[in-house]
């Protein structure tokens, strides 16, 4: 499945669109992570524990997302975006496009 962030791909003819999608995670953070991004944060320097833990929250959002599209029986996503946001020990990440079919 072709994923994009542009509203359209390239060599390929939009047939039917099949709305809005999305693929949401939620990943708990724990006390150990804080702390290491809290003394990287005082110190100075990147947080490698939260940044594979964004990849990772991105990685599986799009997935979700992929999943939605192809039960409406699309074969492509067009305009992806993703978001994140963060409240307390929790982690949140969006992915949304439109669902299409091409050929």
């Amino acid at each position: 499945m072709i994923i994009t962030t542009t509203p359209s791909i390239e060599g390929a003819h939009i047939i039917a669109y099949h709305g809005v999608v999305f693929g949401e995670v939620i990943m708990a953070t724990n006390m150990g992570q804080d702390f290491v991004a809290g003394f990287n944060n005082f110190f100075g320097g990147r947080s490698e524990t939260y940044e594979q833990s964004l990849a990772e929250a991105r990685d599986n959002a799009i997935e979700e997302m992929k999943k939605r599209a192809l039960a409406l029986g699309a074969n492509a996503i067009v305009g992806m975006d993703v978001d994140y946001e963060s409240h307390a020990q929790m982690l949140m990440v969006t992915a949304s496009g439109t669902a299409v079919t091409t050929e």
